[in-house]
């Protein structure tokens, strides 16, 4: 594989995650009450750490895309 094809990967799996991640917050933002009746369903808990299991998820997500996707980018991108 060429240095230009695993750029080019790390880009495009950076742009998915990112895309998946503002799915994630939008639903979240936007059909919380509906996501947190489907959680007290499940599981006995209330808003709170619904709240907090949410945001450490997508802060764990983003710090992931940020280590796994865009740092071999930037890396790649500089030894071209």
């Amino acid at each position: 594989m060429s240095i230009e094809t695993a750029r080019s990967f790390f880009l495009w799996c950076g742009i998915f995650n990112y895309g998946l991640l503002l799915l994630w917050f939008l639903l979240f933002t936007l059909a919380d009450d509906g996501l947190i009746r489907q959680w007290s369903r499940w599981f006995r808990s209330s808003d709170v750490p619904f709240d907090a299991m949410n945001f450490a998820g997508m802060m764990l997500y983003k710090l992931g895309i940020l280590q796994f996707n865009l740092v071999p980018w930037v890396v790649l991108s500089i030894l071209k």
